[in-house]
Order: structure tokens, then C-alpha cells, then sequence
């Protein structure tokens, strides 16, 4: 019988990673073939992380937001850390507060489970506090973490654009025309630093000075090394210096960086291993080592023991 529901597990679980697969990936690439190619490169940055009208569930918790009496100032720094996370929807600010209401209100439901196993009516307040507290911050929470894994990975990939860059101007190509480049070659690669740079793109079609749309860059990722790029761009766009020399030379700043950075975190495994070896794996060895003589000297040394009391 548990050979039975192993296998009817195990069947039922492929068929969802079967079907899974064929709507993400599969009927996908086919309706991709079916279209074609793009007709331009940048139109892939138009379809939005966020998208509250797909479902009811994320149009109620977006009316729940609108209707919060949020300060001008707090949506406007929340919806810098929306877009640094690259949420760029105008409905983000609204479905962010909605979900912190309504996982406010998740937890208290919680707390309101949990309060009969306290006989300390106290107890029970502090409790009510502290879910109703971590249900409000958990949201935040997460969106830091979305934002330092989008400026990660914003980092690591900039010393590739850079090198593309650098062979880009050298060929003849100007800069705006380098930077197009660069974010249709690392659409597939590298898909955020094509996003930012096809938008850096757009704005510069659309009438922005350079200089304003590289700066509007900068604050948009809120990488410091992107902003650092950034700036340098600026200068050697005001001053005329050579653009192709800059972009080697901080290309090869950052990848210095990032191998001093490997280094660092390479000298701290073994201080971070020090707890883990001393918790987990030293116990572990004492028993296997030391066990079998320790239960001989048990078994041996007991019996003398009484005999010689005797």
C-alpha cells in the first residue's frame, strides 16, 4: 500500500511539473515563434513587474491601499524603493500598503488562534502586538530584500556591460548608440541592466538631455557603483574627455573590486565556521571518537568501583 501512494505521488507530481513547464515555457516559446521577432528591443521593457488588474485578489487589496491616508512624502520614498526593486506600475504604492494591511490582519487572525493557549490574559496583548507589528513590516522586509538582490545582481553584471561598452565606442559607435547595444546583447544574460539601459534609452529618445536621463539611472537603481558610472559618464560628456579609456579603467576598478570582495569573504569562512564546527560537528566527532572507549571504561570501571567499596 505505501509502494501505492509513493507512486501515485510521484505521478502526480510530475504531471504538475509536466504541465507547469508546458505553460511557462513551452506554449510560450511557441507563440513566441509564431510571432516572430520583435520589431524593436525596446518594447520589451514596457510589460510591467506589477499588474493589478490580472486578478480580483490584487484589485481588492489595491482598493484596500487607496483608501489609507498615506503622506505625500512616504509615497513618494516608498515608490523609489518600489521602482529600485523594479516595480514600476503606478498601482504599486497602492497593492504595497494594501498588502500590509491585509498581512496585518493575517497575523492578528493568527494571534486570535493562538490566544486560548495563554491562560495570561497579558500575555495574550503582547502577543496581539507583536504579530500585528510583524505583519505590518513583513512586507517592507521583503521589499529590502528584493531591492539588495536587484542591486546585486545590477552589480555583478556591470563589468560585462562596461566591456561591451568599451568595444562598442571603439568600433565607432557613439554613446547612445553603445548603450542600445549593450541592453539588446544582454537582454538574456544579464535582463536588469538591459532593462535600465533600454529604458535609459527611451528617455533619451524622448527628448531628455543625457545627462539628466544618466542621472535619472543612477537614482532609479540606487547601486552606488552605477551611480559612480553614471557620474563619470557626465563628466566625460561635459568635459569631451575619452569616453572608451574611462569605461576600461572603471571596468577594471570594479572587477578588482569584486575579486578583493571574493577575497574578503573568503578570509571570514573561517572565523563564520567557527560556531557551526564547535555546535554541531565536534559533538558529532567526540561521540564517534571518543563513544566506544568511553562506554568500555563504563562497563570496566563501574564493576571495580563496587567491588572495591565492597
Amino acid at each position: 500500500m505505501a509502494l501505492i501512494a509513493s507512486i501515485g505521488l510521484f505521478a502526480m507530481l510530475m504531471l504538475g511539473v509536466t504541465y507547469f513547464g508546458y505553460r511557462q515555457y513551452a506554449k510560450t516559446g511557441r507563440m513566441y515563434e509564431q510571432l516572430g521577432a520583435p520589431v524593436m528591443a525596446t518594447t520589451a521593457v514596457v510589460l510591467e513587474p506589477v499588474t493589478p488588474q490580472a486578478n480580483a485578489v490584487v484589485r481588492i487589496i489595491q482598493q484596500i491601499g487607496e483608501k489609507l491616508p498615506i503622506s505625500p512624502q512616504d509615497a513618494g520614498t516608498t515608490r523609489r524603493e518600489l521602482i529600485m526593486a523594479g516595480f514600476r506600475s503606478q498601482q504599486a504604492v497602492s497593492v504595497f500598503y494594501g498588502t500590509k494591511i491585509v498581512m496585518t490582519l493575517v497575523f492578528f487572525v493568527f494571534a486570535l488562534l493562538l490566544r486560548d493557549s495563554f491562560s495570561n490574559p497579558m500575555m495574550g496583548v503582547v502577543l496581539f502586538g507583536f504579530f500585528g507589528l510583524t505583519g505590518f513590516m513583513l512586507p517592507g522586509i521583503y521589499l529590502k530584500r528584493l531591492i539588495k538582490n536587484r542591486q546585486e545582481a545590477l552589480r555583478l553584471s556591470l563589468p560585462d556591460a562596461l566591456d561591451l561598452m568599451v568595444v562598442s565606442v571603439e568600433a565607432g559607435l557613439g554613446l547612445d548608440q553603445a548603450i542600445q547595444h549593450v541592453s539588446k546583447e544582454l537582454e538574456t544574460t544579464h535582463k536588469e541592466i538591459s532593462e535600465e539601459l533600454t529604458l535609459l534609452t527611451l528617455e533619451m529618445r524622448a527628448g531628455k538631455r543625457r545627462s539628466e536621463a544618466l542621472k535619472n539611472l543612477a537614482e532609479r537603481t540606487g547601486e552606488p557603483e552605477i551611480q559612480k558610472l553614471m557620474a563619470i559618464l557626465v563628466q566625460n560628456d561635459r568635459f569631451g574627455t575619452s569616453m572608451a579609456e574611462s569605461l576600461r579603467t572603471h571596468s577594471d576598478f570594479m572587477r578588482v573590486r569584486r575579486r578583493q570582495e571574493a577575497e574578503e569573504r573568503a578570509g571570514k569562512v573561517g572565523v563564520k565556521l567557527v560556531f557551526p564546527i564547535f555546535f554541531f560537528i565536534l559533538p558529532s566527532m567526540m561521540v564517534v571518537a571518543a563513544g566506544p572507549g568511553l562506554l568500555q571504561v563504563f562497563k570496566n570501571l563501574f564493576p571495580m568501583m563496587k567491588n572495591f567499596k565492597g
